[in-house]
């Protein structure tokens, strides 16, 4: 977690926010404190502002810092950075906001480490600048890391070019996968290649 300013210092306003915050470099995050479906009277009794909050989504103001543009993380939607937004704020999502220029892997719902296999991963690309990722992985448990167990997958984005590159994977442990498929998503659009471990480029 980051303050705003160690990644936006010479906007003014986002120096001053204290309630949005940097997940990473490529995360904005506006968390919703403040009560948006409920309220108490003067008894201290709670009331339900909405019917059924189920169906409610009401709006949170977020501030997109400026020198960049903001894609929302829920719908892909295109913002330009420097501006205040209202975002719909349902009871069960938290605006979020992606950088333009972010590679973001997505990896299955896991409740444990090891609960499912990484071979089905979705790559999130959101363009307007070229962005860089390095993949890791290891055992998932003990410290054979240490010894240099471990595999590295770096990915870059060409943002003039629309090209996405994957190196070949660097390293090695015991019960590493020999190849998984990757899901290159840009923009909503998506593309399902099968991954070996070999260096490829492609056009998206």
């Amino acid at each position: 977690m980051r303050p705003l300013v160690m990644d936006f210092a010479s906007d003014k306003k986002a120096i001053r926010l204290n309630d949005e915050y940097m997940f990473g470099r490529s995360l904005l995050v506006k968390p919703v404190t403040d009560p948006l479906y409920t309220y108490r009277d003067e008894h201290k009794n709670g009331h339900a502002i909405y019917p059924d909050i189920t169906k409610a989504a009401a709006p949170v103001k977020v501030y997109l810092p400026a020198g960049a543009d903001w894609y929302d993380f829920w719908t892909g939607e295109k913002k330009q950075g420097g501006k205040e937004v209202m975002r719909l704020a349902p009871i069960d999502i938290m605006p979020v906001y992606v950088k333009a220029g972010t590679i973001l892997p997505m990896a299955p719902v896991m409740q444990y480490s090891n609960e499912k296999a990484w071979d089905n991963l979705e790559i999130r690309i959101y363009p307007g600048a070229d962005a860089d990722f390095a993949l890791y992985e290891d055992e998932g448990d003990g410290y054979n890391y240490e010894k240099g167990e471990y595999t590295l997958i770096k990915i870059h984005w060409d943002d003039k070019n629309r090209q996405l590159s994957i190196s070949d994977c660097e390293g090695g442990y015991k019960g590493m996968l020999k190849k998984r498929n990757f899901k290159l998503t840009v923009m909503n659009k998506s593309v399902t290649i099968e991954y070996t471990g070999k260096n490829f480029a492609i056009d998206l």
